[in-house]
């Protein structure tokens, strides 16, 4: 079996990646346009493995698109190419419009006219994964409910908006043209080989270095927190197994506020780190409040009951344990995440022609 995935230098792709070759036999064709958050060093584990494939396409290039599916003839797509950071997109949107919404457009549309021209045979195991956020869902401020596969589309962030248009995009693709299509909706994420802009990593590299750890407004927002390699074992099962047509959400079970996620990486890092900076005493001491965000939701939380209900699977990390991997991570690899702060991992490979 061949699966292209989209997006696969990106932080949750390179983990499916890394989870389908070394966890099953088929083949992968990793589609990325490489931009800034896209890191091929992330893959450096499994780039040699005679089943990976890398082609450096933008997906909003419907010829380029078709040419990679007229030469790799791909079984299963798994589409997670997408502009992703909030505060980029409440900063400059346009991206996220083109990225996530034209990006998906002109995806389903080449993925509609392979899939016509496929015989009986190869139709019956075809399948487009379109991998989505929580956060299309809007905010549960003041509930104790929780995300399910029923709930209403309330976006909030011109991020959220974007993906909320590409989600309906895949089911109307699926309704009208019956190409044959899975959604995931999922929780925050975190793990190795994360994006130093979000929140966990920037929270990690800046008590390192004994800078401030920005926290939005009283950091009372509350987050479902996901392991990176749990959601990527889900993605792999949902695009394999999962029933078409359906959505799934994936989450880990656990809610914390963004105050309790920045406590708990000083307290591992005053663990696992104990050499502060000169200029503290503990790395609670570098917390900040700054002025929230715009629009910035309450409360995110998933209902993953369906998933474990029908395909047997729930998350093997709890937050402690995955946050504990998470800084050990970055503490051991250096020479990763210091290549994407001072932006050499972009230099040599557009030096390299690239």
């Amino acid at each position: 079996m061949k699966i292209l995935v989209t997006g696969g230098a990106g932080f949750i792709g390179s983990a499916v990646i890394r989870t389908i070759i070394n966890d099953t036999q088929y083949e992968v064709i990793n589609i990325d346009k490489l931009t800034y958050a896209g890191n091929l060093e992330s893959l450096e584990s499994i780039c040699e493995n005679d089943r990976y494939t890398f082609e450096q396409v933008d997906i909003c290039s419907m010829a380029d698109m078709q040419a990679v599916f007229a030469e790799h003839q791909p079984d299963i797509i798994m589409h997670l190419a997408a502009e992703s950071h909030v505060d980029r997109s409440i900063d400059g949107p346009v991206d996220f419009i083109q990225t996530n919404i034209i990006g998906t457009y002109t995806l389903l549309e080449v993925a509609r006219g392979y899939f016509n021209q496929l015989t009986p045979e190869k139709k019956q195991t075809f399948r487009f994964h379109h991998i989505s956020t929580d956060e299309v869902y809007g905010d549960l401020a003041n509930t104790d409910a929780l995300f399910t596969e029923n709930t209403a589309y309330d976006p909030s962030s011109p991020y959220s908006a974007s993906k909320a248009s590409s989600d309906h995009l895949v089911r109307a693709w699926h309704r009208t043209y019956g190409l044959p299509t899975l959604v995931t909706n999922c929780s925050n994420n975190y793990g190795p080989y994360h994006f130093p802009e979000k929140l966990i990593p920037l929270m990690i590299l800046n008590a390192l270095e004994g800078k401030p750890l920005p926290v939005y407004g009283d950091g009372k927002q509350i987050r479902d927190w996901l392991y990176v390699e749990d959601h990527a074992k889900a993605l792999v099962l949902v695009a394999t197994q999962g029933a078409l047509g359906e959505t799934y959400n994936i989450g880990g079970l656990n809610e914390k506020t963004n105050l309790e996620v920045v406590t708990t990486i000083c307290d591992l890092l005053q663990e696992l780190r104990p050499d502060l900076p000169s200029t503290i005493s503990h790395y609670r001491d570098l917390i900040t409040f700054v002025a929230d965000r715009p629009g910035h939701d309450l409360r995110y939380a998933i209902d993953a009951s369906k998933l474990e209900r029908e395909l047997g699977w729930k998350p093997e990390e709890t937050f402690e344990s995955g946050l504990k991997k998470t800084v050990e991570w970055f503490l051991a690899n250096e020479a990763w995440w210091s290549r994407v702060l001072d932006g050499s991992y972009q230099r040599e490979r557009l030096g390299a022609g690239e």
